[in-house]
């Protein structure tokens, strides 16, 4: 397992390298965000942590997914920082012996990390900055579990 909070890019190739390859694993899920400009106005976004904190939240959960599914892999990235649009924000890989575990999981740790994960969100558009609020919708994702 490997969490990562960090300011640089990541590239997906070279992180899923030697990704899941554990012999009882049967299936490997990877999803990545990225910085989305719903209103065409966004010229970034900052995103604060308080380091140490984010990290073992981050890993905390990442901990429980492996159990509850008995994951044979997990990764976890998520950058801050000063973020544009199009950008690379974070990306989650399971692995499993089968795949619904492996979906399931991902799914799980996305929507914690939308949620939960103890980050700060502000967008800067041409007309100012705003904190970012948390979204019902994201809630209600996490309630599922």
């Amino acid at each position: 397992m490997r969490v990562s909070v960090q300011p640089e890019d990541f590239d997906l190739a070279d992180a899923l390298k030697g990704f899941g390859r554990a012999p009882n694993t049967g299936a490997t899920v990877s999803f990545t965000g990225l910085v989305r400009d719903d209103t065409g106005t966004l010229d970034h976004m900052e995103i604060e942590h308080y380091p140490g904190m984010c990290e073992a939240a981050i890993t905390k959960i990442a901990e429980e997914a492996a159990t509850r599914w008995s994951l044979t892999d997990c990764l976890v990235i998520h950058r801050f920082g000063q973020l544009r649009p199009g950008d690379q924000i974070m990306m989650v890989a399971t692995a499993a012996r089968h795949r619904v575990e492996a979906f399931e999981a991902a799914e799980y740790l996305m929507d914690y990390l939308k949620s939960r994960a103890p980050f700060w969100k502000k967008e800067v558009t041409r007309e100012g900055a705003d904190w970012v609020a948390a979204k019902e919708a994201d809630e209600d994702a996490l309630k599922r579990w």
